[in-house]
């Protein structure tokens, strides 16, 4: 299998994980998302990711590309990860689903996947 699937045991899928994300994990916020992430310990490919689009995002067709491209975003960049933790997305009002693209999504989230790994030697000391 390649490294770069992204499989069932990378995805949240139950109730019960997110909330207990949404109530135990960090909240990170950048100019378009605000990202509950729940640390497990370190490891790498330990990641699941969750995503909540809004119907206030517009219709299918845009909540379904906002999804795309953030699955897309971490199934390229999954193995900078240094953790094992759960993300869960949740798009600001101010993201334009229409136009939202891979570039604009790797600008604004490839430092916080820095931030997300620095949560676990926070956390360790």
């Amino acid at each position: 299998m390649s490294c770069l699937t992204w499989t069932k045991e990378h995805k949240l899928l139950k109730t019960p994980e997110f909330n207990l994300c949404y109530e135990q994990g960090k909240k990170l916020y950048t100019r378009s998302f605000i990202l509950f992430v729940l640390c497990h310990g370190s490891g790498p490919g330990g990641v699941r990711l969750g995503l909540t689009v809004s119907r206030k995002k517009g219709p299918a067709v845009v909540r379904n590309r906002i999804k795309r491209v953030i699955r897309e975003f971490f199934r390229l960049n999954q193995k900078k990860f240094q953790v094992c933790a759960d993300i869960i997305f949740v798009p600001k009002r101010a993201l334009d689903g229409k136009s939202i693209t891979l570039g604009l999504a790797e600008k604004e989230l490839l430092p916080v996947i820095d931030r997300i790994n620095s949560l676990i030697k926070i956390r360790e000391e």
